[in-house]
Parts: C-alpha cells; structure tokens; sequence
C-alpha cells in the first residue's frame, strides 16, 4: 500500500508533510492536494493487478488512498457503477462513440458516496466522533446513508432552498439536520464555524482534501470500463468544483502509473448564473461571486470553494467550459430519460445539456469517444422536473371517456 507522502497547495503550491495537514494549505489558507508515493504504487498497480482483483467498490483502489488501514469491513456498497454506450441518444447529438457514466445508482442515489466513504473511513481511522457537511442536499444525504449505525454522529447544515425528498433522506438517515435560513454559502461558512468550536471532522467539499480522493475513482473506472483507454472528452456537471478536480487526478494519477497512455480534455458544465469556474477559466481573472440561481440546486454555488483546482483541471486537460439555461437543463433530463432509460436529476443532466451545446458549436468531434456523467437520479429533485412534462390526463372510470381522449391525443396512444 502506498502512503502519503504529503500535500501540495493548489493556491501558492507549497508543499507540507503528511502530518502538518489537518485541512487546508497552514500557509496561504488554499486547498491541498494529496501526494502518494507513487513510485512504490506502480510496481503494485498494474493491469494485471486490477484484473485479478474482484473487488468492486472504492477499496478496489485503496492504494491511492489516504486510509491506513483496509476498510473492507464497510457494509455499504458503494462505487463501480454503470457506464454504458448511449447509442441512441448519441445518434440524436450527432456522436456515435457517446458513454453515459450513471452515479445515480450509487446507495444514496449521488455521484457524492464516492467522497462521503473516503472521508468517512478516514474519520473512523482517526477516532473522531462527531462529522460535519454543509450541502444543497446531495454531499449530506450521501454523508448521512453511509454513516447510519457507524457510531458517527453527523450534523447537516443545509439552505432553506434544499429539496425536500433530500431532507427526507437525511431525516430517515438519523442525522441532526440545521436548515439555515439563507443559501449554500451560507451554511457553508456556518459549518466551517461550528466544526472550528466544537470538534467536529468537517466533510464540507473544497475544505477537506479527502473529498477529492473519493471523487477521482470515478475516473478509475471509467480507464477500467472502457479497456483502458481514456476518452477523449468527459462531461462533467460543476458547482463548488471538486468532482472536476478530483476526476483530473485520478486520470493524471493512471497516466503517470502508466496505465493509460493519455488523459482527457475535462468539459465543465455550469449553469448559465451558477458559472464562476467558467468565468474565472475563460477571462484569466481570480474567481468571483456570481448569482448562483438555478434550478438544479446540486450546482448552485455562488463562490465555488474548489474553484481554484478546477480552473487548474481545465487548463491542464486543455478543456473548456459550457454554460447552460435552466431550460436547457430540463430539456436534457427528459432527452436522457427517453433516449438513454436513465432519470438524472437537473444537475446530474446537466452534463448532456452542455454536451448538446457543445456538440451544435462544433467543438466535440462526431467520432471523438465522449463520457458525460450523470451524477445523480431524477427522484431527488422530481418537483423541478414536472415543469419541463406534460401533466397527466384526467377521466372518470369510463371506457366512453377513454374513447374519446384516445381520439382526441390519438398520437399519444400508438407507437411512435
């Protein structure tokens, strides 16, 4: 097993020893990267080693990541979930070698269990006894399902603006649940607040480094799912910016293992008020507030707190980014319904709203291998959803009644 050897600054790139690190950078306040020993990784990790190994969920990689111990004992399956060839949906886009990465399979129904069983296991490992998360619905849920019966206490600090069906899984979870009145950023600061004073381990994304390390697996697997071989482009949905960050490392971390021979140009997707990485990328300029108001709350995020790494991603991977309409958001999670079998939440389909403008500006070749993610399903945030879809037709317990309807919307009752 390899072992940390430290963490790397993402703001002023100063470099600490793996036990001067709790959170952030103790210089400048940025966030860290962790640093392996990579060199004693890659006389382990190699393809044979993967193809030998059944293990299919996070530990599955436990190399490269920051836990001593091997936590296979964890009763929660997480990880490795579905990345399927999206034929017809691709067909419709113009794309025919188009991939669907759905981390809306995973226990919570988010692409968040990734980070959620890192940094958990690491807070059993280091003793702690109470975790903290500020989220919009998705960090806490995934939090509270993976912690439930662990001995964790969790305390959730969420906005007013969270939808209800992710208040419900944190509340059937057994977490302690704050509802502040106010917006993510405000129940993020909280959080940084309340864990500083009482003790608390704090999950809060763009402030552990762990998160990252959860969320690169996906990266992983999809090198592993498509043969070893990194797309060209990957799609990714961005808010506060961890998951593309976290995404560049683990593919930067396969190439320098050589288990891939190139890495992928990362594509963000923001919405359209939501799009401070976007900004930031595209102008040069520092990160910036913006308005944060969209619809699909799993990316609302006025300052995004990885914002810095993900700029960082797109430069490197010499991507782009993509801002997209609340509109366009929806029309994508019925597109991806119809077209590919899968319901992902608005945030979850934003992914394919940015890949549909990207792919109508010509920026996305029609050969190109693709992956967009989904990370998260549609029953999350169903509300937000209704109002892209037609309601239900209303009738008595009448054949009469279901004649005349079938005439009056015959298309609507034959195959189309």
């Amino acid at each position: 097993m390899a072992k940390i050897e430290g963490f790397k600054c993402v703001s002023c790139s100063k470099e600490h020893g793996a036990k001067d690190v709790r959170y952030i950078c103790p210089s400048c306040g940025g966030n860290v990267q962790v640093v392996y020993d990579y060199k004693a990784a890659r006389g382990r990790l190699t393809r044979k080693f993967f193809a030998e190994n059944p293990d299919q969920s996070p530990w599955r990689y436990l190399d490269l990541l920051p836990l001593k111990g091997d936590p296979s004992f964890w009763p929660v399956e997480s990880g490795w979930t579905p990345l399927f060839h999206a034929q017809r949906l691709g067909r419709k886009l113009g794309l025919s070698r188009l991939h669907l990465k759905d981390d809306g399979r995973q226990p919570s129904a988010s692409f968040k269990d990734r980070a959620s069983a890192v940094v958990l296991a690491r807070a059993l490992e280091t003793g702690e006894r109470a975790i903290a998360a500020a989220s919009t619905g998705n960090a806490a849920a995934s939090m509270a399902c993976l912690a439930a019966g662990s001995g964790l206490r969790t305390v959730i600090f969420v906005p007013q603006s969270a939808p209800p069906a992710k208040l419900t899984q944190l509340l059937v979870f057994g977490a302690t649940v704050v509802t502040v009145m106010g917006n993510y950023d405000d129940a993020f600061d909280l959080c940084l607040q309340a864990t500083e004073k009482f003790g608390w381990y704090n999950r809060n994304t763009g402030f552990n480094p762990f998160t990252r390390e959860g969320k690169k697996t996906c990266a992983f697997e999809i090198c592993e799912q498509l043969d070893w071989e990194a797309p060209d482009k990957v799609f990714v949905p961005v808010g506060d910016g961890n998951i593309l960050s976290g995404l560049w490392k683990g593919f930067q971390e396969f190439e320098r293992l050589k288990l891939i021979k190139k890495t992928p140009q990362l594509v963000a997707v923001q919405a359209e008020k939501s799009d401070a990485v976007k900004k930031a990328f595209e102008t040069g300029n520092k990160l910036e507030p913006v308005s944060g108001q969209t619809l699909a709350d799993s990316i609302s995020v006025r300052l995004p707190r990885d914002g810095q790494a993900a700029v960082e991603a797109l430069r490197q991977s010499q991507g782009f980014a993509v801002s997209v309409t609340d509109q366009e958001i929806l029309e994508a999670v019925v597109s991806v319904a119809r077209e590919a079998n899968v319901f992902a939440e608005p945030a979850g389909a934003a992914s394919v709203a940015g890949l549909k403008k990207a792919a109508q500006q010509g920026r996305v070749g029609a050969q190109e291998s693709v992956v967009a993610l989904l990370t998260g399903n549609g029953l999350k945030d169903a509300a937000s959803v209704v109002q892209a879809l037609k309601p239900p037709y209303l009738i008595r317990p009448s054949i009469e009644e279901l004649e005349v309807l079938m005439d009056k919307h015959a298309g609507h009752f034959t195959a189309p």
